[in-house]
């Protein structure tokens, strides 16, 4: 997909020097990759303390089980 970008060019030189990369359509792929990968870190913690098990819920009897399958 080809676009046109107005970019922060010394934003884009300080990327390019921090990477090592040349190729400023690799860096912005990373740059995505990067991005992606936060924002579902961070979605991730967002559940943190959101997730109830049953009181009765054995974590070490499931660990069990799926050892034994090994």
């Amino acid at each position: 997909m080809q676009i046109t970008l107005n970019l922060d060019e010394s934003l884009l030189n300080e990327a390019l020097q921090l990477t090592k990369i040349s190729n400023q359509e690799e860096l912005i792929s990373l740059a995505l990759q990067e991005f992606v990968r936060s924002r579902r870190k961070k979605n991730l913690l967002d559940l943190a303390g959101q997730i109830q098990f049953a009181p009765d819920f054995d974590h070490k009897a499931l660990r069990e089980t799926r050892h034994a399958a090994d």
